[in-house]
């Protein structure tokens, strides 16, 4: 799922976007790929690390610039540590490295959301799928999707539409509630599937009851956040209509469409209710913003917990509008070529995008991480979970027309069908593409709790090694670098990357920041698409190497992931994640470059 929706204003907060040693290659290919490159880059890797002082000490940023303007944080994730105190992963750095050399185009599938294809910074850097004529509602090249000039849309629907969704968890309540829901349908089940035998009768009994309890307990989840979002909806409803009362207010008494924190300051207000609603106009004001634009921006808060209780947790919802049956992975003929989606709801797939490979150096809008990079789009992430069908397919459609690095900024706690994405996981080693994962917002450990997609059957082994798992942090070089919402884990997140206050392409021409564990995993695919673009005989095993060895150490105590209000615990940052490192794309072409020519 990806969380799009949390668009609180001004007053609120920034949107959350809606994933030792290294864990145990256990299929041949990537074992092999793994033990061959260690052998080879020993010492190379601490020649690298030598060269370009990886572990860049905290006391000497102490002492530097302590704020940034706007604009430099809009542009923090591509700063050096270095030069600017800010832990970026030295995009200029890099582009210096690479002066004088000729790299080659590299396809990067993103599947998410709508993509706005049309957009400024994204309109020059598509692929395009050469062998298919537009519209003519033909499979002119024959992979099995009729005019997929751009990439394909698996949630299917009309131009400009949404797609909400319930999540995986309500889905199973719901095919669990058809089967255990009724005491009299249950016994009906049990005398048929016993069949009148005495012994069948209490073995089903057993496993009904079994089926019972489970359904129960799943629902009670179900039913709690339900009633919490609907609680939520009603309190930012209240929240709204008192800021639209109270601005009316003291435009009638003020004598003025507008006025300044100032004024609000010095106004008389009646009682604790008016005071504290007064905070807030003053706290926006004082930032810059508008009270009409904290107004709408509660809208945005308003519109998910609307989205929550009537679609994400209503087992009566029925989302999907493809026709397909989404438990029949062989039932592949549904979708459309329809990728963006819907420019006014949709903003995830867009941001995303941005960040991999917007448009460098056109002199608008922002610069992406990747140059000879283009963008195919796959549209299979709801308003909601995605399911594990469209996800293998997606997979499958953008290994299969050419991607070598695809971006995955979504991710869910339940996954029936899995096995059909690990096909898809393992399909896409076999072809040579990395695959670059969000390890999700929940602020837990990935270690223990579950989160899908991910490359391993039991948390510990690997079945596969083409991907990347990705944890967000911040541009604070200290306590505070790892964001709050971050999963985390020392086997299950690979690195860490910029995901904070993460500035990019907007829908309809327009850029904002949120931030989120889906912003982050971006920055690596960027910096993926950069090293298979400049050294493309390394194979994804090799580049996943690459990233995770050259970022930068951090060797000091974090803030671990608690989320808002949470108790402060310290831990060592290094036992967040299987490198301890955070992204570097500079780094990170020096240790391809002489990994690939063996320096």
């Amino acid at each position: 799922m990806k969380i799009t929706r949390i668009l609180f204003g001004i007053s609120l907060a920034i949107a959350i976007s809606s994933c030792g040693t290294t864990k145990t290659a256990t299929s041949k290919t990537a074992t092999s790929k793994a033990e061959t490159t260690k052998v080879e880059t020993t010492t190379t890797t601490q020649e690298v690390v030598k060269e370009t002082a990886l572990v860049v000490p905290l006391e000497t940023t102490l002492n530097k610039k302590s704020s940034l303007t706007k604009e430099e944080i809009q542009k923090w994730p591509h700063m050096d540590i270095q030069t600017d105190s800010v832990p970026g992963i030295s995009v200029a750095k890099a582009y210096d490295f690479l002066k004088g050399r000729q790299g080659v185009k590299v396809i990067v599938g993103v599947i998410d959301s709508g993509i706005d294809i049309e957009h400024e910074d994204l309109k020059n850097v598509l692929w395009v799928n050469k062998d298919e004529i537009p519209n003519n509602g033909i499979d002119d090249d024959a992979n099995g999707y009729i005019d997929d000039i751009y990439g394909w849309n698996f949630l299917g629907g009309e131009a400009g539409t949404t797609a909400p969704e319930q999540l995986e968890i309500t889905r199973i309540v719901k095919k669990l509630h058809d089967r255990y829901g009724d005491e009299a349908k249950r016994n009906e089940l049990i005398k048929a599937e016993s069949k009148g035998s005495e012994k069948e009768t209490a073995r089903i009994k057993e496993k009904m009851n079994a089926g019972y309890e489970r359904y129960l307990k799943l629902k009670a989840i179900v039913d709690a956040e339900r009633n919490t979002a609907i609680e939520k909806k009603q309190n930012y409803i209240a929240m709204q209509n008192e800021m639209k009362a109270l601005n009316q207010k003291l435009i009638k008494a003020l004598g003025k469409e507008t006025y300044t924190a100032e004024e609000v300051e010095n106004f008389n207000f009646d009682g604790d209710k008016e005071t504290k609603i007064a905070k807030r106009f003053t706290r926006i004001l004082s930032s810059g913003g508008t009270i009409q634009e904290g107004i709408e921006g509660i809208q945005g808060a308003i519109d998910y917990y609307i989205l929550k209780a009537d679609n994400m947790y209503n087992i009566d919802f029925k989302g999907r509008v493809t026709g397909d049956d989404p438990n029949d992975i062989k039932d592949t003929k549904y979708g459309n070529n329809l990728v963006i989606g819907s420019k006014d709801g949709e903003i995830h797939g867009t941001h995303v995008s941005g960040i991999i490979l917007a448009e460098r150096n056109n002199n608008i809008g922002m610069n992406g991480v990747a140059h000879n990079a283009l963008l195919m789009s796959i549209r299979a992430v709801p308003d909601g979970d995605e399911y594990d069908k469209d996800v293998a397919l997606a997979i499958r459609y953008a290994v299969d027309n050419g991607a070598k690095v695809i971006n995955m900024s979504f991710g869910k706690s339940y996954s029936p069908q899995r096995r059909w994405v690990y096909d898809a996981i393992k399909h896409a080693e076999r072809n040579d593409v990395l695959l670059v994962h969000a390890a999700g917002n929940d602020n837990k450990s990935i270690d223990t709790e579950d989160n899908f997609p991910n490359d391993s059957y039991n948390k510990i082994n690997e079945f596969a090694d083409n991907m990347l798992t990705v944890g967000s942090m911040t541009r604070h070089y200290n306590e505070d670098l790892v964001s709050s919402f971050s999963n985390y884990g020392k086997l299950n997140v690979d690195i860490f990357a910029p995901g904070s206050e993460i500035y990019s392409t907007f829908p309809k021409d327009k850029y904002q920041s949120i931030q989120g564990t889906s912003m982050a995993a971006p920055q690596v695919a960027g910096v993926a698409a950069l090293i298979r673009s400049y050294f493309p005989s390394l194979s994804a095993s090799q580049v996943k190497q690459v990233i995770m060895e050259s970022g930068i150490e951090f060797k000091h105590q974090v803030k671990l992931p608690t989320g808002r209000g949470g108790n402060v615990k310290m831990v060592d940052f290094t036992n967040l994640s299987v490198s301890g490192r955070i992204l570097n794309a500079h780094n990170a072409l020096v240790l391809a470059d002489r990994m690939a020519n063996q320096k």
